[in-house]
């Protein structure tokens, strides 16, 4: 026979916030917590409790001596572990980014805490931080080349609260610039934390580091790391060990102690979002880290978004950019050719490798100088499809009416058009818009590109990047290296092509013109000094405001003029804006329950964007295809927003409407 539990003597009462994932119980309970539980179950630490039945994950908020529920009380079933891993800045920062993407907290843990490993929890992380290695004592001299830099840099080693928008210049090795200002914060006594989008830049950044620390001490924080690697690193954050910490997304919540300095890169970068709801950005989690914590942060890159730039704008952060002197004298010589067939019949190997003149000389010349040039295209592949010679109107097929490409080379020569859909040939294809047989590649991929080139250039090794062969780093050679976006091999390169940009720019996207510039700065960063030859030639009209701001790399005056023009219309960041996905039925409960902030309007309701689907399983052909509604409100109370969209899910959900709906708050893309 069990014997009878009895209530701890002592503040017998544990609230808990039950790992639920639904709106409506996103709430704490109070359980009993027995006495022979009662040192273990602490606020912070992971216990489980019955709840409707059955077993479920939890947290304890609190322990109180008394409840204000009038029934009866249930004991906590037991305590997971003694590990605190959800300490009270933590918890207040999941509430903040809670109210903020009216989410639910439990989604949001689920990012931010690992899952519990046993063998995890037998590792020493009592090592303290200096024990783990030998630390040089880093040059912090690269920040002297950036107007007030050695400020900015005083006030992060005091302990202040800085905040910086920095523009990194052209020649400068961010990552070993941010290494040394890293370690630095971490052998006075601080804590640092830097977020990068991918594993390429977190192994980029961890190389710069170990110039600096050992390997021991630094604590790397990413999605391809197993449970129990994980859960120990955690661990070793969370008990003061690890306090110079890198990774990609979910770091963001890692529970630096004494937290000093946070630093996220490439903020506009897709990867640096949460696909998960409530699509939490890791900028959005620094920058509450920043509110709450009193850390210093930096939100870097070549360019800047519109997002960083309204803080500078407001006065939350500040300039951190080199003078112009500097970045002209780091920059290559940019220049733009617009798409002139007259250039190409003037030197026939140009004519083959689809360059104008201008750029194939600039290749030529980086070429005769020993060093690799870069030739960024906006694809991998072949040719993904083709368009008019005459009006460009899309080439699409007589039967089915998709989109017609060129097959691979078989080895023949032979280019047949053919339907992407259906597959048939259509040798005598004419333009159903001006009757033109002449047909064009639209976007020409990496792979075609590299075989032109390779013809244009017979005995030069022509090395291709992008999709699921990316190379990481290429050689001081002589060499071409074709490239899609984000995948282009480190290296040192004497010139950069730029093709079909117009793909980029024309793209149907708010940050079009901010993501094709974004592209443009990486390939150029890889660029020799014009003083040392480099050049840089980007396909594209001259008069475009973004070539001509990419030409001066002014991105300070780019994400300001983009700023602008949304302001004009409307468009986040300078209006918050929320879009809520789902069936027709589920967004008709959602206008009745929801209550907005004063001068917020619903828009809409309109189809989804192309390639958009609901999460989870949806019946299109029983409920109807899926739609979207905009909330757009003025810039406010960041939460306002958030709590009106989830008091609406909680009130949506006491009506039994079951259907998938999405609700994303400032999202990246809104189609």
């Amino acid at each position: 026979m069990a014997t009878p539990r009895v209530p701890a003597q002592h503040q017998p009462v544990a609230r808990v916030l039950p790992l639920l994932g639904l709106a409506h119980l996103d709430r704490p309970f109070d359980y009993l917590v027995a006495a022979d539980d009662d040192d273990a179950v602490q606020p912070g630490v992971r216990v489980r409790v019955r709840f409707a039945g059955r077993l479920v994950d939890a947290l304890v908020l609190d322990r109180l001596s008394s409840s204000d529920h009038d029934g009866e009380l249930r004991y906590l079933e037991r305590s997971v572990s003694d590990d605190v891993v959800y300490p009270p800045r933590i918890a207040q920062l999941i509430d903040a980014l809670a109210d903020r993407y009216g989410g639910v907290r439990s989604d949001i843990i689920r990012s931010a805490i690992p899952s519990r490993h046993a063998r995890a929890e037998e590792s020493d992380v009592s090592t303290p931080w200096e024990d783990l290695g030998e630390a040089s004592e880093p040059d912090l001299s690269a920040w002297s080349s950036y107007e007030f830099g050695e400020s900015f840099v005083d006030a992060v080693l005091t302990a202040g609260t800085a905040r910086a928008a920095w523009q990194v210049r052209p020649g400068d090795d961010w990552d070993t610039t941010l290494a040394a200002l890293a370690v630095k914060v971490v052998k006075d006594g601080g804590g640092a934390l830097l977020i990068v989008p991918d594993q390429r830049d977190v192994d980029k950044l961890e190389a710069a580091l170990k110039e600096f620390v050992s390997a021991r001490q630094i604590t790397v924080l990413t999605a391809g790391l197993g449970p129990q690697a994980r859960y120990r690193r955690y661990l070793s954050v969370l008990h003061g060990q690890g306090r110079l910490v890198v990774g990609t997304r979910s770091a963001a919540f890692a529970p630096v102690d004494n937290l000093q300095l946070a630093v996220v890169m490439d903020d506009g970068d897709d990867s640096l979002v949460d696909p998960r709801a409530p699509y939490v950005h890791a900028r959005e989690v620094l920058t509450t880290r920043s509110t709450i914590e009193g850390c210093s942060l930096i939100i870097g890159g070549y360019t800047r978004t519109a997002e960083a730039q309204l803080l500078v704008e407001s006065g939350w952060a500040h300039n951190l950019v080199a003078p112009r002197e500097v970045i002209r004298g780091g920059m290559p010589l940019i220049r733009a050719a617009a798409d002139s067939e007259f250039e190409m019949i003037r030197d026939p190997r140009a004519a083959q490798s689809r360059i104008p003149l201008l750029a194939f000389d600039a290749v030529r010349r980086s070429l005769e100088r020993g060093k690799p040039a870069l030739i960024q295209v906006p694809r991998k592949g072949y040719v993904p499809t083709l368009a008019c010679g005459n009006c460009r109107a899309p080439a699409r097929c007589r039967t089915c009416n998709g989109p017609l490409g060129l097959p691979a080379d078989d080895g023949t020569g032979a280019g047949v058009p053919t339907c992407r859909w259906c597959g048939r040939p259509d040798a005598r294809h004419r333009c159903g818009t001006c009757g033109s047989v002449k047909l064009r590649a639209v976007v020409l991929g990496a792979e075609r590109t590299a075989e032109e080139l390779g013809l244009a250039f017979p005995s030069v090794r022509v090395i291709t990047s992008g999709g699921s062969k990316i190379v990481t780093e290429v050689e001081n050679d002589a060499a071409l290296v074709v490239s899609t976006p984000g995948a282009e091999p480190w290296g040192d390169y004497g010139a950069a092509i730029l093709l079909d940009t117009w793909a980029l720019l024309g793209r149907q996207d708010l940050r079009a013109t901010e993501d094709t510039l974004a592209t443009w700065a990486l390939a150029a960063s890889l660029v020799q000094p014009h003083g040392e030859g480099g050049e840089v030639v980007v396909m594209a009209d001259p008069g475009l405001p973004v070539v001509q701001f990419f030409i001066r790399w002014d991105m300070v005056g780019a994400a300001a003029l983009e700023l602008q023009q949304r302001r004009e219309v409307g468009f986040p960041p300078a209006v918050h804006m929320a879009a809520i996905d789902g069936a027709n039925a589920s967004l008709d409960v959602f206008r009745e329950v929801v209550t907005l902030p004063d001068g917020a309007e619903l828009l809409g309701p309109v189809d989804l964007p192309p390639g958009v689907t609901l999460p989870g399983e949806y019946d299109e052909h029983r409920f109807g295809p899926a739609q979207r509604l905009l909330v757009r409100a003025p810039l406010g109370p960041r939460a306002e927003v958030g709590r009106a969209l989830r008091a609406a899910m909680v009130s949506r959900a006491g009506r039994k409407d079951d259907l998938p709906l999405r609700v994303q708050v400032d999202p990246l893309h809104i189609g």
